[in-house]
């Protein structure tokens, strides 16, 4: 399924899931299996507790699996983000990294990978609402690059933004805009 805009999604097993824009997902929700495979996009995920079936998300390379919690998962080709906002999750790595021993993320804690090399860090629980902010309609940049902020607000709005100039699309910038708003941010 692709999802061109913002949905939350009830699966059976009672757990929900919320795509961001320029999602595309698959399930496998069985009496003896909860998959997911993330072939692009962003997932917020609140699971239902059943220890009986771990809910296991693949990204890319990675295996996400769910200890009971509330995460993101992003993925942009092999760059995978996951983010913790309740419980925790275990994360694996694909190809060499299945021989290294899996991450448990807790609340607040943000995994990075892009292909064979994985990040593990710890942020504030603001750090990590201002990532899932999307959920709410805005986008927050914390010194991210004008051209990167760009390709974020062309993924929620037909009007695409286009920086010409590489000086400027690499002057670094902070704060938060609705997601729909691109003259706000222009201005």
């Amino acid at each position: 399924m692709l999802f061109r805009s913002r949905e939350t999604v009830p699966l059976a097993d009672g757990s929900k899931i919320e795509l961001n824009t320029a999602t595309t997902l698959r399930t496998a929700i069985t009496g003896k299996t909860r998959q997911v495979w993330l072939d692009q996009g962003e997932v917020y995920f609140e699971v239902a507790h059943d220890p009986a079936r771990p809910f296991v998300v693949h990204a890319g390379g990675q295996t996400v699996t769910d200890i009971g919690t509330r995460f993101s998962v992003r993925r942009d080709g092999e760059r995978v983000e996951v983010t913790v906002a309740e419980g925790q999750v275990r994360v694996e790595g694909g190809g060499d990294l299945a021989r290294s021993r899996p991450a448990i993320l807790g609340k607040g804690d943000i995994a990075l990978s892009d292909g064979a090399s994985t990040l593990l860090a710890s942020q504030s629980i603001d750090k990590v609402n201002a990532r899932l902010s999307w959920r709410r309609g805005v986008l927050s940049f914390d010194q991210a690059t004008l051209a990167d902020a760009a390709a974020e607000f062309n993924r929620y709005n037909r009007r695409k933004l286009v920086i010409t100039d590489p000086a400027a699309a690499r002057i670094r910038i902070g704060g938060s805009f609705e997601s729909d708003n691109i003259d706000g941010f222009v201005n």
